[in-house]
């Protein structure tokens, strides 16, 4: 067996999405894409392995939208996924952190940010640092993974893309970027079993300090190209690089560097004028 062809150990967390108009509960997207990623992965690398694993309390409207990822596993001989049972409003991070720790995969992939809740998309990075593993973000493709090296391909503002390697344990993140997920098996996903393992919960004590309000529209972000279309980000990262604005910025002093960023966001729409 060759050195890239090794097989590594996957745990992809995932959560409980929203439909965006009816608000249903749902298998989220980027955890969705996430498991897409690992089953293409597992297909390149014989030997890999792949865990589904969610904290969070165990309720009928959460385990019908866990099920849509199990749905997405047919054929590939994972048929469960392991919750750690946890009180409405716990903190998710500590029983994540211990359950990795106690077996510690090589890999583990999660979605950017959740689709209920806070939203932050902080939960990589606190993870991250319980653990101590590196993170990537933005993850758009696992090329290979290499005496316990991983190559990974990261997706940058307009369409471009970043060759990075880490090595492994580490932590990744996806968003839209990532391979989109294939349909959801409504047989496979009811014959799959759910794991239930009651864990030690702590309170969440800053998120019940919060004030709930009903969400404002969103700043104007930096457009950033989705497509999986190599022509389609060329032609995003080319156009803007024909416009003559752009400029690396090297030994500057960091009042310098701030008043370049700010024009730029200020170019870009994303603050007034």
């Amino acid at each position: 067996m060759r050195p890239e062809e090794q097989g590594v150990e996957v745990v992809v967390l995932v959560s409980v999405g929203r439909h965006p108009i009816t608000g249903r509960a749902r298998r989220a997207d980027q955890d969705a894409r996430g498991l897409e990623l690992a089953l293409g992965l597992e297909a390149r690398l014989p030997g890999s392995r792949i865990g589904l694993l969610h904290a969070g309390p165990h309720r009928e409207e959460s385990e019908s939208a866990l099920r849509g990822y199990l749905g997405m596993t047919a054929g590939t001989g994972l048929d469960s996924l392991t919750l750690l049972e946890q009180a409405e409003g716990a903190d998710a991070i500590p029983a994540l952190a211990e359950h990795l720790a106690a077996a510690p995969p090589q890999l583990v992939i999660t979605g950017a940010r959740a689709e209920r809740g806070e939203g932050s998309g902080l939960l990589p990075y606190a993870l991250a640092e319980h653990l101590g593993w590196p993170l990537v973000n933005g993850l758009a493709a696992v090329e290979k993974v290499e005496n316990g090296v991983a190559t990974l391909l990261q997706a940058l503002p307009r369409g471009q893309r970043r060759r990075l390697k880490v090595r492994l344990p580490a932590i990744v993140s996806v968003d839209a970027a990532a391979p989109a997920a294939r349909q959801s098996a409504f047989g496979p996903a009811r014959r799959a079993e759910l794991e239930a393992t009651p864990v030690a919960a702590e309170l969440d004590l800053e998120l019940a300090e919060w004030p709930m309000v009903p969400a404002r529209k969103r700043p104007k972000r930096l457009k950033i190209v989705k497509s999986a279309s190599a022509r389609d980000r060329f032609k995003a990262a080319a156009a803007k690089a024909e416009g003559g604005s752009g400029q690396v910025l090297e030994g500057v002093s960091s009042e310098q560097a701030a008043e370049a960023i700010f024009k730029l966001l200020r170019e870009e729409g994303v603050l007034p004028r």
